[in-house]
Order: structure tokens, then sequence, then C-alpha cells
């Protein structure tokens, strides 16, 4: 049986690396494509077995026609950095020419899309365009929705996310969610991988066109947070409030905080608009995810002590 090649871009997100892990693993040949070979997760990459990497971007249609060439299969995530929407296209266009067999292509809901007088948020609406492409390009294609990452949690002062060290050695989570609305979470590093190379199993025949909300748990911020105190063995509590900018944050991302505030702080819309629910799907897909209590007792004190916080000591 011919060994299938997958082909994945911005490799060293968290995204497409744990894709890449998990097929090298179990004997894919993986051609990942990075911008430079710079970090931890790049020189973890080319030390994996079936890892072939290209460097440089995306724009250089030769490099992309290399990336795509005897791929069966692609795993597609896009970033804000640069045109989305143009890269997103031309990807698409190549894969296609290139005969790719299935495009899975990390996407996100357009609320403004629904009719509701919700915000679009530029960095997702600029994917449910690319996704729209896609499907009128007639490219074989599945695509997947994830939930809030769990690896988002830093008590760096980062907006939306800070999980902020109190003088008591308790935390506090303060955003613009309500307590009591449930929200969908997703392992990132631990879960994306497995479930779409399940995705790529089951095939095209099964998932042509489909929608996958891709989030393991369904908590409210409130239960976020005594999962995480568990974890921890620690108080962890969550305060209801606007978002805080502490640091100096990307361009064009103060956009996507203020939308954020609005769609689901004042507006409270649903986090996968009104298609989407979640877990259930996720779970077919996979089983062996990783919660949010778990990441906060394993994973979480590893990422703190890797930014320089002592606080676990």
């Amino acid at each position: 049986m011919q060994r299938k090649t997958i082909a994945i871009i911005n490799a060293t997100g968290r995204q497409a690396a744990s894709l890449a892990r998990v097929a090298s693993a179990v004997g894919y040949h993986v051609r990942g494509h990075l911008v430079k070979r710079e970090g931890i997760v790049a020189q973890e990459l080319e030390n994996l077995p079936n890892v072939d990497l290209l460097e440089g971007r995306l724009e250089d249609k030769e490099l992309v026609k290399k990336l795509f060439a005897n791929a069966q299969l692609a795993f597609i995530n896009t970033t804000s950095w640069g045109d989305e929407v143009a890269i997103g296209k031309s990807l698409a266009d190549a894969a296609k020419k290139a005969g790719v067999q299935h495009y899975v292509y990390s996407s996100m809901p357009d609320h403004g899309a629904f009719g509701k007088g919700w915000p679009s948020l530029p960095q997702w609406s600029s994917k449910f365009t690319v996704e729209n492409y896609i499907r009128q390009i007639g490219l074989p294609a599945t695509f997947v929705y994830t939930g809030i990452y769990n690896n988002n949690f830093t008590s760096l002062p980062y907006p939306l996310f800070c999980m902020e060290l109190r003088p008591d050695g308790s935390f506090e989570w303060k955003a613009p969610f309500h307590p009591d609305r449930p929200l969908p979470w997703l392992d990132a590093e631990h879960d994306v991988g497995p479930a779409v190379l399940q995705i790529f199993k089951d095939g095209i025949r099964k998932w042509s066109g489909q929608r996958i909300a891709l989030a393991f748990e369904v908590l409210t911020p409130r239960q976020v947070c005594a999962a995480f105190a568990k974890g921890l063995g620690r108080k962890v509590r969550y305060v209801c409030g606007p978002i805080e900018i502490k640091v100096s944050i990307p361009n064009g991302y103060r956009e996507q905080l203020d939308g954020l505030q609005l769609l689901f702080g004042k507006y409270q819309a649903p986090y996968f608009g009104l298609d989407l629910q979640a877990p259930e799907e996720a779970l077919k897909l996979w089983e062996g995810f990783r919660g949010i209590e778990e990441y906060a007792r394993e994973v979480f004190p590893l990422e703190e002590a890797a930014n320089g916080r002592t606080w676990m000591n």
C-alpha cells in the first residue's frame, strides 16, 4: 500500500504541529511548510521521522507547488499575518491543480452572516471567506472549527486569557464572557492531530463538505476555573469584566478583541454560530482528549516555567 503524503502549512503552529507529530508517528509522510526554521517546535519537527520541511513564504507559488506535489491529503490553517484571504484562495487553487484528494481547512464562523445583528470578527470572517471559496471551486474538503485553546491561558499580562497570579497565591481570570454561558474548549497541541488524522482515515466520502466543531469540553467560565483549581490545587476565581490590554498587541488584534467583547459579552452569541454543536462530533473522532483539569495539572505549570514564571516552585 502506497504511503500517503500530508501537506501542512504553518507547521510550527499548535494545530499543524499536533497533526505532524501524530501523522509522522504512524507512518504518513508529512511535508510541512514553515516561514523560518527557528524555535523549539521547528527543531522538534526536523527531528521527527517521515517529515520534510519547506521554508519560505506562502506567496511564493513555486514553494506552494512543491508543497502539494504528489500529496494526497492537506491540512491548512491560514493565519492573519499577510493577506489571509488571498493566500487561502491561492492555496486552494494550487491544491486543486495538484489533485489533492482530501483538503481539511481550519475555518471559523462569520457571525455577521447569521442575520442576528452580531458583529463579524475580522480574524474569523476571513477564514469563512476562504471556506466559501474552497466550496465554490469544488475542492474535496472538510472544515474544522476549533474551540478555545486550553493553551491560551497564561499568567503573563496578555489580554483575554490572563490567569493572573494574586498576592495570596490564588489565580484570577477576568474576561467578558458570561460566568454561566457554556463555551467550547480544546487542547490544540494534544487533540487536533488525532482528530484530523481520523477525519483523513474516514475519508472524503464521509466528510465531504462537512463542518466539524472541534472541541472536547463545553464548560462555563466558572466551571473552567473550578477545573483549573482542582488541577492546580489553588483557588481560581472568575471575574466577568471588560478585556484589559496591558501590553503591546499586534496590528489588527485590537479590532478582534473589541469584536469578541461585543459578540460574546454583550450579545452572548453561541461560539460556533447557529449550525454547530460540541462536543459530540469531536468525541466520535477522538476519545483520548486532554481536558482543562488535566491541562492545568500537567501542562500549565510547564508552560509557565518556560515563560520564566516561578510560582510553581
